[in-house]
């Protein structure tokens, strides 16, 4: 698997203070990455650096073998596509209204998402947080990413809710080829669909490693999230 997604050195933050330090990352075509840690440990702010939202102060983000753009929409029509922590998702609209605005043929990802299909005349507003996240992943997907950043995905939901969107982000992975980044913070539900694990303390990387070595190794995780 070659790197789709490459960050480099990277310094960032808000306001000339930086939120995460001199951090390295990768992720490769249909490979899912988790990053974890604390809140306030930098993940929102990396994910944001990827896509292109924040300009990092030092370091380099390389995506597709060419430097990252420094609008959000190039790098989105380039294959880099952003879920925030708010879903993007408009509530006065329907499913089948909202699917429409990502301007693209929404077959395949109503195949992942196939509980949408039963409620495509239904305004947003009206859906559960679970079905909510779905259209927010499924509008990514209309737009045909090559890479795939999800912010807190589990943001407001209950965790038989998260479990229940695992297979589908595993699988756009497997089916699609299609990298993913994924900020979370149940850690392991994510190690349970991650092949890599990135923890995250004060902005700098603690802990990495395949995912499945860390899911059997909590301790290390542990001492990596609250910095033993």
């Amino acid at each position: 698997m070659s790197d789709v997604l490459t960050l480099t050195g990277i310094t960032a933050g808000y306001a000339g203070i930086p939120a995460v330090r001199d951090l390295d990352l990768s992720v490769a075509s249909g490979e899912i990455v988790a990053m974890l840690g604390p809140n306030g440990a930098g993940k929102t702010t990396t994910l944001l650096t990827a896509a292109g939202v924040i300009t990092p102060m030092s370091g380099v983000v390389t995506a597709f073998g060419k430097p990252l753009h420094r609008r959000l929409e190039q790098n989105a029509r380039a294959g880099l596509v952003l879920v925030p922590d708010t879903r993007g998702v408009f509530h006065t609209l329907s499913v089948r209204e909202n699917l429409a605005l990502a301007g693209g043929d929404p077959g395949e990802a109503l195949d992942l998402f196939p509980a949408l299909k039963g409620l495509m005349s239904r305004r947003c507003g009206r859906l559960s947080g679970g079905e909510q996240q779905m259209l927010a992943i499924a509008k990514a997907l209309v737009r045909r990413p090559r890479v795939l950043l999800i912010d807190e995905m589990s943001m407001g939901l209950a965790p038989v809710a998260v479990q229940a969107l695992l297979p589908s982000i595993r699988a756009l992975a497997d089916r699609l080829g299609v990298g993913v980044l994924l900020v979370e913070q149940h850690i392991d539900l994510a190690l349970s669909i991650a092949d890599r694990a990135v923890v995250l303390h004060h902005g700098r990387v603690s802990l990495t490693g395949p995912a499945a070595e860390l899911r059997a190794d909590r301790h290390a995780v542990a001492d990596a999230y609250f910095g033993g």
